[in-house]
């Protein structure tokens, strides 16, 4: 009998690891029988890479906040229709590096825009959908722009002060306080695999519950 799609994203700053997590979960979940699939925000499309490119551009400085924010929202729609969606109707497992908290959070808590315009902006671009998971990754800012700024391509995001950062973290943590469900924080500790045994318990009741 065909497994029933399961949507897993990972979200959280900057410089928490993300990706990683993201590989070790993939690993895990073919482990278990999956078939999976690996995808981000922005980006995760034909489209999405010209959308990304236009959003982490550095020189993209004088990005209005609503234009910031339609553009993620193109992206998620694109992401959802092509990608998301039918991989999910085939029975995959989804992992997506970021998805519709991403945007209330740094669009919504760090750039100030109406929470609910964008809870219903994310219902229109999304079709309804939500994650089954989400693992939000903790950490204090000023550690995790350190380990982001390692990376020799640099970011426009990345480029924010530490009081966007901060803020986008705040809401990180009341988005999980909201939906504490479905979004499950863990702290960022090295070495990545004590990470990825913590997120590997949620899952696993994820999984159970879906037996």
């Amino acid at each position: 009998m065909r497994k029933k799609g399961i949507f897993i994203s990972i979200e959280g700053g900057e410089g928490t690891g993300k990706t990683t997590q993201t590989k070790l979960l993939k690993k895990y979940l073919k482990k278990r029988g999956y078939e999976v699939l690996l995808t981000l925000e922005p980006g995760g499309t034909r489209i999405g890479k010209y959308i990304r490119k236009v959003l982490l551009d550095p020189a993209n400085k004088e990005i209005d906040k609503f234009c910031e924010l339609f553009l993620y929202l193109a992206d998620r729609a694109q992401h959802t229709e092509e990608v998301i969606l039918p991989a999910l109707k085939k029975g995959m497992a989804v992992i997506s590096d970021r998805f519709l908290d991403a945007t209330a959070a740094y669009q919504g808590f760090g750039r100030g825009i109406n929470k609910n315009l964008i809870t219903l902006l994310n219902r229109v671009a999304t079709k309804g959908i939500k994650p089954d998971l989400t693992i939000c990754l903790d950490i204090v800012p000023d550690r995790g722009l350190k380990r982001a700024k390692r990376k020799k391509i640099k970011d426009r995001l990345e480029e924010e002060g530490l009081v966007f950062h901060s803020k986008v973290r705040k809401g990180y943590l009341a988005l999980a306080r909201e939906e504490p469900s479905r979004i499950k924080v863990i702290k960022v500790v090295s070495p990545p695999y004590k990470t990825y045994l913590k997120i590997k318990k949620h899952l696993d009741i994820l999984l159970k519950n879906r037996e």
